[in-house]
């Protein structure tokens, strides 16, 4: 079963950076940006990162929090985090169980060989845990503005 526009966004509770817990359930109220990477610390995964994090007053001014999930540990989120001066919470799915429910576990191709891997996947999710937007194979420029203008359409 796929996700589609108007579907109620799975919830999830998951280790955070720092030590912390982020439960989607405490963001209620709040328009919500989850976008989904394949790994810390990669050039597209740090690109995308760096520009919600440029964007972040913006989001702000809109009443919308973002949250990065990868299947990464916290530990490697930490130090990701710290590299790159990010300011938002990631959130770390290690067994997939998330990734799955919101449909971004998927098989991938490199160089002819198959795998399972993160396809890198937005929602937005608004005040009452209702998917306003999905953004499936995003390509990284311009992506955290097309996400702030939809946020902003919200309002």
């Amino acid at each position: 079963m796929s996700l589609e526009i108007g579907d109620k966004a799975p919830s999830f509770n998951l280790p955070a950076d720092s030590g912390g817990k982020i439960a989607l359930k405490d963001l209620k109220g709040k328009k919500v940006v989850l976008y989904f990477y394949p790994k810390d610390d990669t050039s597209g995964c740090t690109a995308e990162a760096c520009a919600f994090r440029d964007s972040l007053p913006d989001f702000s001014k809109v009443k919308a929090a973002i949250v990065g999930i990868s299947r990464d540990s916290v530990e490697s989120h930490d130090k990701f985090k710290k590299k790159f001066h990010l300011t938002f919470p990631l959130v770390s799915d290690e067994d997939g169980k998330v990734c799955e429910a919101y449909g971004t576990w998927v098989e991938k191709s490199m160089y002819g060989r198959k795998y399972m891997g993160i396809e890198r996947s937005t929602f937005l999710i608004d005040e009452k845990g209702v998917i306003r937007g999905i953004w499936r194979k995003v390509k990284v420029p311009g992506h955290a503005d097309e996400l702030l203008k939809a946020a902003e359409a919200l309002s």
